[in-house]
């Protein structure tokens, strides 16, 4: 190649197809835009908007800093003219297909899209290095908190045992709201959604589904291993109450919903991975319990690196446009300097254990007949299925009819031999019903 071409090859700028302009593609273009002399500082060529990939034309975009022409209805013939594809639509298809397609086109890929990665993630990774491209998911995860990229390159050397964390802002922000102020759940999530915390179907939030995908993304990364969406155990928060909440803070604990990923051996000596996604009583002492309104955190702990905490906000258009950022200057390097970002690490190939094998504290509060005798009828239904029994409270009910609250607290148990104490429990004739039964974590 004749000198001058070489010049002119290294100082053409790097095409940039954004899919999507919704909160976070607007936010992407405006700081592509806005940031163009300092991305070509960092990566050693300058970032283009090849184009922008939308539903329909014609609407007021003017905060992308992008000129009308740079939009466009056509995404399967914008991901072919790019050198990097960003991803921020959401969904299965066509995201899947527009991805895929861009691999075939040799350009590298980074998105947001965590229920995709979370079913078909070890598709996109074989077709990205069949390819020679990227695949670049930070953002994905937490929002702006760089969590995965961690996780996948600066824990690498080391052996994750837990990563427990608070990974949807919509949850978090009305149980805090639920714990702070005495509201019921449907008033929490009415003023969630009123200020823009919440969709207007707040479903995949409220009910696990947002968290629960996220989970396969970091148990995967985290034990080498392949984890779905479908793996993961999954209870929402629409069942908390406010009496739970109460009885949380007598305990000196608040309600969150956990992601919670966990190597945990086996009987036989093997290992495989809990990963379940519900709401449970942490101490007020734990990091996780300080974290307010929408904001999310990831506690790692790792065998030789110890305790980690990652903390931020974990949406919003500026917030999720860094970490999506981020991962385009990385995948820019590479286009300029050489080499790949890591691939899957799926060699430890772990099995996912069923729910009954996780084992946690537990909570429950029963309303039982207020006579003698009622106590040892429960203890032995604890003791039958080899659950022990750390906490008693009792306390008379203020009714008329002769019943009592009994309120247990239990050592760490499996989530099937809990299942079972509670059944036989259910049964008893002293026990009028169980009135709540709560996983306790963060211990």
């Amino acid at each position: 190649m004749p000198v001058n071409a070489k010049d002119e090859a290294e100082e053409s700028p790097l095409r940039v197809a954004l899919l999507g302009c919704g909160v976070v593609g607007t936010s992407v273009a405006r700081l592509l835009v806005q940031g163009r002399d300092d991305f070509a500082a960092r990566i050693g060529r300058p970032l283009e908007v090849a184009g922008v990939a939308v539903r329909r034309l014609g609407r007021d975009r003017i905060e992308t800093g992008l000129p009308d022409e740079a939009f466009t209805t056509d995404a399967e013939e914008l991901v072919t003219r790019a050198d990097i594809v960003v991803e921020v639509i959401g969904g299965i298809e066509p995201a899947r297909s527009l991805i895929l397609r861009a691999f075939e086109h040799g350009a590298s890929v980074v998105t947001a899209n965590k229920a995709l990665l979370a079913e078909d993630g070890p598709r996109l990774y074989e077709a990205a290095r069949a390819h020679g491209v990227d695949l670049y998911y930070e953002a994905s995860v937490a929002g702006a908190i760089p969590l995965l990229r961690p996780l996948r390159e600066s824990l690498a050397g080391d052996e994750v045992r837990t990563v427990l964390g608070i990974v949807n802002g919509t949850t978090n922000y009305v149980l805090d709201k639920m714990d702070s102020t005495g509201q019921g759940f449907a008033e929490a999530v009415e003023q969630a959604q009123a200020l823009g915390y919440a969709e207007a179907d707040p479903t995949a939030d409220v009910e696990g589904f947002d968290a629960a995908a996220k989970a396969a993304i970091l148990a995967s990364l985290a034990f080498h291993s392949r984890v779905t969406a479908a793996d993961v155990y999954r209870e929402g928060i629409s069942e908390v109450t406010a009496s739970d909440v109460r009885a949380a803070a007598e305990m000196d604990c608040v309600v969150k919903l956990l992601a919670i990923c966990e190597r945990q051996t086996v009987e036989g000596g093997g290992q495989g991975i809990s990963v379940r996604v519900h709401p449970a009583m942490i101490p007020r002492s734990h990091p996780l319990a300080g974290v307010r309104e929408a904001f999310n955190a990831v506690f790692v702990e790792a065998e030789a690196a110890g305790e980690l905490m990652f903390y931020g906000p974990g949406a919003g258009g500026d917030p999720t446009a860094s970490a999506v950022l981020g991962d385009v200057v990385a995948v820019a390097r590479h286009r300029v300097g050489g080499g790949l970002g890591p691939a899957e690490s799926a060699y430890a190939d772990l099995p996912v254990l069923p729910m009954g094998q996780a084992r946690t504290r537990y909570y429950l509060s029963l309303e039982v007949a207020d006579r003698p005798g009622v106590l040892a009828q429960v203890a032995e239904a604890f003791s039958r299925h080899g659950v022990s029994i750390q906490q008693v409270r009792q306390s008379v009910s203020a009714e008329e009819a002769p019943s009592a609250e009994l309120v247990i607290v239990t050592h760490a148990a499996t989530d099937e031999a809990l299942a079972a104490t509670v059944q036989q429990i259910s049964d008893l004739d002293v026990v009028v019903g169980v009135t709540s039964v709560m996983r306790v974590e963060g211990e």
